[in-house]
């Protein structure tokens, strides 16, 4: 149970002063539906004000509070801007300019002749001083010189917010230390609290954010450690292979080196009695199948079962014929298993699954179903981990008589920064060498307003008998709007191609999704319109050009991932960036790494620099939550801190049950990384 102490933080947000459903509303936006995470919604700025006495050109451009007295209004028709002319002590002018046309509103704010305090920033007009929107306080009031500036929604101010933030914390109690006290020094780090206040009166404060990072890094690698420590401590089943099946095994090609000295890893962990607890890590074609085949084909020469779980039944569905293909004419039984499989064929699947006939089952969550009873389950593969967080990697591991072997696999690259954030618990091998004879995908990147020469392009494409993707741009996140614009594409090329375009979106029904990929696959249609909010990752060795629209809209990691879906053939395969007419630095250094290298853990390593640590690490990529308050520049150095300051409470301060072990169990229940103490408790 989370320590009494900690409750008036996660009380929920209503609970602070002002707080109504109104309000509530703008801070659901913004992820803030307790006490806690208003005291850890950080500020990202600040606002420096200068206070003075009289207007002075030399101001302008700078921030100041003043007292100024409105004389008269000018208002303009329609919604025209409302200007309050005022003056300062010595009679000085300075427009207070108000856009949106309600002069009512402006003139109850600024009666005539009566004195405010005025804070914002001062500008020229022409031959005029002016304020747009300034802030107004009541004569005599100061203005904070320094005020923070947080992300707001509609709805909410910065000084709305940082009240807030400041009920918060009042509620929020002296904790006893977790940092281990030399490591606190060296660093020059403030209390927990005291860190917590400084950083909302002065979001210049380094120490005081760097300590806060530390303290959200340090229990997400204590929660790693103990999972770990966890999972190693438990009895599991040693598989050692006989190799009849190996050898059986016909391969038209070599494995590469990478492929080699991973199933060499994977054979090691799965001949120890401690559960396998291993990440694979893989670019698009680097033969992460292959690797997963011989790690099946070992636990089912052992004398059990494995499993392969994929997130989406079009990938399950892949999985299972490519395994069934590449291990054909060997003595086992594949099987696949999908939420839409109903009646006597899923009863015949469970059947053979509890019985042992069956001896790798393929499949989505539908797999580890409480109804899904195995004979002995001892591997379980889970393809594109990025979608499970630990709390799913812990749940498949219950499905043994003992706890399986686990090999998570992701083909999207993850930088070592974040190899160590997300997977800490999980020993990591990476593929990092391609197969033979695999050309790199010929990308360019081009402006929308080229868009008939892109379609023609495609035209001859199809005449030479290609088959393509088109992926649809992201408008928003909106699932809605990424459709329309799919259906809308999908509309204009059928115009000059007919039934030759199919179009594939998240709100098919599973059944008519699989017919389009189905015909896609089958080269009935030559184009496949697409969102991005779906999987496209069927394998269709033809389709080798791919056609990406506002790809500056994109991360580097996604459209790698797009573009992964061509290439997967001989020969060589296209990719074209369709770009927005004017691009920010960001998205032009984005397009121009694409253009030049096909290197997934390159593209990795630069995304993180682009676009920082708390973006990717987001719900929608990891599956896990992301950062808050930890800075990306200092993530390398953070992690690598807490993971040895995790390790060093284990292995030399007692653990949990020690005096800073009692410490850190508060601060897992602080970042939501409570798991780790349920872990250690049924362990």
């Amino acid at each position: 149970m989370r320590p009494e102490i900690l409750n008036p933080l996660f009380a929920e947000v209503t609970a602070l002063k002002g707080v109504g459903p109104a309000l509530a509303k703008p801070l659901d936006r913004l992820g803030l539906a307790r006490v806690i995470d208003v005291a850890f919604h950080l500020p990202t700025g600040h606002v420096d004000r200068i206070p003075r006495d009289e207007l002075d050109m030399a101001d302008a451009g700078r921030i100041i509070a003043i007292t100024l007295t409105p004389q008269s209004y000018r208002t303009s028709s329609g919604r025209g801007p409302t200007r309050v002319q005022a003056t300062d002590a010595l009679g000085n002018y300075v427009s207070l300019t108000y856009f949106g046309g309600n002069s009512g509103w402006v003139k109850k704010l600024l009666p005539i002749g009566e004195a405010k305090r005025v804070s914002g920033r001062l500008e020229t007009y022409g031959q005029e001083l002016q304020m747009v929107h300034p802030e107004l306080g009541e004569p005599g009031e100061a203005f904070a010189l320094r005020e923070a500036i947080y992300p707001l929604s509609e709805g909410l101010t910065s000084r709305r917010l940082a009240a807030l933030a400041a009920q918060a914390i009042a509620r929020a109690p002296d904790l006893p230390e977790w940092i281990e006290p030399g490591l606190k020094a060296k660093r020059e780090w403030p209390d927990w609290l005291d860190a917590l206040q400084r950083i909302h009166a002065d979001p210049t404060d380094t120490k005081a954010r760097e300590r806060l990072g530390y303290d959200e890094v340090f229990a997400n690698q204590l929660a790693m450690t103990l999972v770990r420590a966890s999972t190693r401590a438990r009895k599991g089943r040693a598989l050692v292979g006989d190799r009849r099946l190996r050898d059986a095994l016909d391969l038209p090609y070599t494995p590469t080196g990478a492929q080699s000295r991973t199933i060499a890893e994977i054979e090691g962990d799965l001949a120890q009695s401690a559960p396998m607890l291993r990440l694979l890590q893989g670019d698009v074609g680097s033969g992460k199948t292959l690797v997963a085949a011989m790690a099946l084909l070992i636990a089912v020469e052992a004398g059990a079962q494995g499993a392969m779980l994929a997130p989406t039944e079009i990938l399950a569905r892949q999985h299972y014929e490519t395994l069934r293909k590449l291990l054909a004419g060997l003595p086992l039984n594949i099987a696949v298993l999908t939420g839409r499989d109903k009646g006597r064929a899923r009863e015949a699947t469970l059947m053979g699954l509890a019985s042992g006939e069956i001896d790798i089952l393929v499949g989505t969550h539908a797999i580890f179903q409480e109804a899904v009873g195995y004979r002995d389950l001892a591997l379980v593969v889970v393809d594109e981990q990025h979608r499970f967080g630990v709390a799913e990697r812990m749940m498949l591991q219950a499905k043994g008589k003992v706890p399986p072997h686990l090999l998570a696999m992701t083909a999207t690259p993850i930088p070592r920064t974040l190899t160590l954030a997300q997977y800490g618990e999980m020993d990591v091998s990476r593929l990092d060498e391609m197969p033979p004879g695999r050309e790199p995908i010929e990308t360019r990147v081009m402006s929308e307003d080229r868009l008939d020469e892109i379609v023609n392009a495609l035209g001859r494409h199809l005449a030479d008998g290609g088959q393509a993707y088109w992926v649809c741009p992201l408008v928003e996140e909106s699932e809605k709007s990424d459709l329309a614009a799919a259906e809308m594409r999908a509309e204009t090329l059928r115009a000059r191609f007919g039934d030759r375009v199919g179009l594939v979106h998240g709100r098919m029904k599973p059944a008519e999704k699989d017919a389009v990929m189905a015909a896609f696959s089958a080269a009935q249609t030559g184009v496949l319109v697409a969102t991005t909010v779906i999987e496209v990752g069927v394998d269709v060795p033809n389709a080798t050009l791919i056609v990406i629209e506002h790809a500056d809209r994109f991360g580097l990691a996604q459209l790698h991932q797009l573009r992964g879906r061509v290439g997967r053939g001989g020969g060589l395969s296209r990719c074209f960036l369709l770009r927005g007419t004017s691009l920010s630095e960001t998205s032009r250094a984005r397009l121009a790494l694409m253009r030049e290298t096909n290197d997934g853990f390159r593209i990795a390593e630069e995304d993180l620099r682009l676009r920082g640590a708390g973006e990717m690490l987001g719900t929608r990529q990891s599956g896990e939550a992301a950062f808050r308050l930890v800075a990306p520049e200092a993530l390398n150095d953070l992690i690598q801190c807490a993971q040895d300051d995790a390790r060093l409470l284990i292995d030399r301060d007692g653990g949990l049950d020690a005096p800073r072990g009692q410490a850190a169990r508060t601060v897992l229940y602080l970042f939501d990384r409570d798991a780790g103490v349920a872990l250690l408790r049924s362990g």
